[in-house]
C-alpha cells in the first residue's frame, strides 16, 4: 500500500512544497494538487516536478468542465514528460456551486462527459487521430457547426507514456460502475473501511464485470489526518473534521441533490443526514457540525493510540485501499509516516 497526500497551502505554497521534499524523503509515494476557485492545479503541479525526484503528481482534481478534453490529455502529457513519467491526472465533476458560479458553464451530464473524456485522453496519448463522435465531445466538429475547416488532428509532440494514470473522483452508483470499468484509480471522500464493501461492493462489481484485463487493478486512495495521541487528543483531532464534513453534507448542493448527503445516507445516518441538512441551510452551521454522528468520525480516523492506528491501517488496507492518504499530526510528522510506512508496506 503506497502513501499519498494533499498539498497543503497553509503558510504559503513555496513553504508547502518543503514539506512535500520532506515527506518525500519519508517514502511518501503521491501527492495530489486541488484545484477549485483558486490558483490552477497544473502550474502548480510543475513546480513540484521540478522540486522532486520520485513522487507522482496528481491532480486532485480537475474539473472535467473548465478545459476541453484534448487539453486536459495535453497538460496531462506535459507534466509527465517534465517529471520523467510521474504524472497522474485526477478528475472529477466538481459541483455546480464552482462550475456555473466560477466559470459560467452549465454542469449537465457529469457521467457521459468523464467517460468519453477518458477516451479521447487515451487517444491523444496513443497519437491517434482524433475522430471521435460521442454524445457530449465530437471531433472535429459535426458539418454545420463552427467554420467547417476543421479537421482531424493528432498531438504533434511524443508522450512519454500512452497510459497516463486517469483517477477519477466518483460517489453515486453510476459512476463508480463507471470509475471501476475505466478509470485505473478512485478517488472516494468521506471513506469509512468498515462499511465501504456495504455501500459501493455491488457497484464495484459490476463496473468490474466490464473492465478491461489492459487496465489492470483499480487503485483506491482514501485516508485522513494521521498520528499517536490519546484519546483527548484524538477526540479534538475528529472534531476538527465536524465542520467540513457538515459543509459537504448539510451545504452542498440543493436540498434534493446533495451527493454526499446521499453518501451518509447510504451509510446508515438517514436521520442525521436530514437533520445536519435542515441545519446547515437554515444558517445553524455549528449545530450541523455537532450533529455529526461521533461513530462515523471515529470509523474513518488514523489518530489514537499506536494500537488503533495501526488496525486502522489495516482496516484500509483489507477495504481495498492501495495508497492511504495521509495528513500526519503531530511534533514529529516525519516519524509518524515513517513508521505507517513501515506497516503499510
Amino acid at each position: 500500500m503506497k502513501l499519498s497526500m494533499s498539498m497543503s497551502y497553509a503558510g504559503g505554497f513555496l513553504a508547502a512544497v518543503e514539506q512535500v521534499q520532506a515527506y518525500e524523503k519519508a517514502g511518501v509515494d503521491m501527492v495530489w494538487v486541488a484545484e477549485a476557485y483558486g490558483n490552477d492545479a497544473p502550474t502548480l503541479m510543475g513546480y513540484i516536478a521540478a522540486k522532486t525526484e520520485r513522487i507522482e503528481i496528481a491532480s486532485g482534481i480537475l474539473p472535467i468542465y473548465t478545459r476541453t478534453p484534448t487539453l486536459l490529455a495535453m497538460t496531462a502529457a506535459g507534466l509527465d514528460e517534465i517529471s520523467g513519467g510521474r504524472a497522474v491526472l485526477g478528475l472529477g465533476a466538481s459541483g455546480p456551486q464552482v462550475i456555473e458560479g466560477f466559470h459560467g458553464i452549465p454542469y449537465d451530464r457529469p457521467l457521459q462527459r468523464t467517460r468519453e473524456i477518458i477516451d479521447i485522453c487515451r487517444m491523444v496519448w496513443r497519437r491517434e487521430r482524433l475522430e471521435y463522435d460521442g454524445k457530449a465531445y465530437h471531433l472535429p466538429l459535426p458539418e454545420g457547426q463552427g467554420t467547417g475547416l476543421g479537421k482531424a488532428l493528432k498531438i504533434i509532440t511524443h508522450p512519454q507514456r500512452a497510459d497516463i494514470p486517469i483517477y477519477v473522483a466518483s460517489l453515486g452508483p453510476k459512476n463508480v460502475q463507471m470509475t471501476a470499468e475505466l478509470a485505473d484509480g478512485w478517488l472516494p471522500i468521506f471513506y469509512n473501511p468498515h462499511k465501504a464493501n456495504d455501500v459501493w461492493g455491488d457497484d464495484l462489481a459490476a463496473g468490474f464485470a466490464k473492465r478491461s484485463s489492459d487496465l489492470g487493478p483499480l487503485q483506491i486512495v482514501a485516508g485522513g489526518a494521521i498520528g499517536f495521541g490519546d484519546e483527548e487528543t484524538a477526540k479534538k483531532v475528529r472534531d476538527a473534521n465536524r465542520p467540513m464534513v457538515a459543509l459537504y453534507v448539510g451545504g452542498m448542493g440543493a436540498r434534493d441533490k446533495n451527493f454526499y448527503n446521499d453518501l451518509f445516507c447510504r451509510y446508515g445516518y438517514e436521520a442525521e443526514a436530514k437533520e445536519i441538512q435542515d441545519l446547515y441551510l437554515s444558517g445553524k452551521k455549528d449545530e450541523a457540525a455537532a450533529a455529526i454522528p461521533d461513530d462515523f468520525l471515529r470509523a474513518s480516523s488514523l489518530f489514537g493510540d499506536e494500537g488503533f492506528v495501526r488496525e486502522q491501517v489495516q482496516a484500509y488496507k483489507d477495504a481495498g485501499v492501495t495508497a492511504l492518504s495521509v495528513a500526519p499530526i503531530g511534533d514529529d510528522p516525519i516519524g509518524v509516516l515513517e513508521k505507517v510506512k513501515a506497516w503499510a508496506d
